[in-house]
């Protein structure tokens, strides 16, 4: 697995796109099943589909493990959303805490971890 992460607008998939010819991309979900296995897979946008799984009652943390277990090799590319003015929604925290937390779990299985600015990646691990 490789995680890319990043502020908004980075040019994070840009980068992904330049590296990979045949790939699948999917924009804030998790596909249920993949039958081309050779493409590449991409999960653009990672915390959106935390926030969808957390606003419709489910636990991002256990679902995205079990996702790895049959995709091991995806790429996430996810917004650095920890950044910048607390939210006083205390269900914007939540999200924000919880996508953090996921991506540090993730950071740690992943084999490679890039951070992109400006169009620009930086390895990280």
């Amino acid at each position: 697995m490789k995680i890319v992460i990043g502020g908004y607008a980075q040019g994070k998939l840009n980068y992904i796109l330049q590296k990979y010819d045949s790939s699948i991309i999917l924009d804030g979900a998790l596909p249920s099943k993949i039958e081309n296995k050779e493409k590449q897979l991409i999960i653009n946008h990672f915390h959106h589909w935390v926030k969808g799984s957390i606003l419709q009652g489910g636990s991002p943390e256990e679902e995205i493990m079990q996702f790895l277990e049959q995709y091991p090799d995806c790429i996430i590319i996810s917004d650095e959303i920890g950044n910048g003015i607390v939210p006083i929604d205390a269900r914007e925290r939540e999200y924000r805490e919880r996508t953090g937390r996921i991506l540090i779990q993730l950071a740690a299985r992943a084999e490679e971890v890039e951070r992109v600015i400006c169009g620009i990646g930086q390895k990280i691990k």
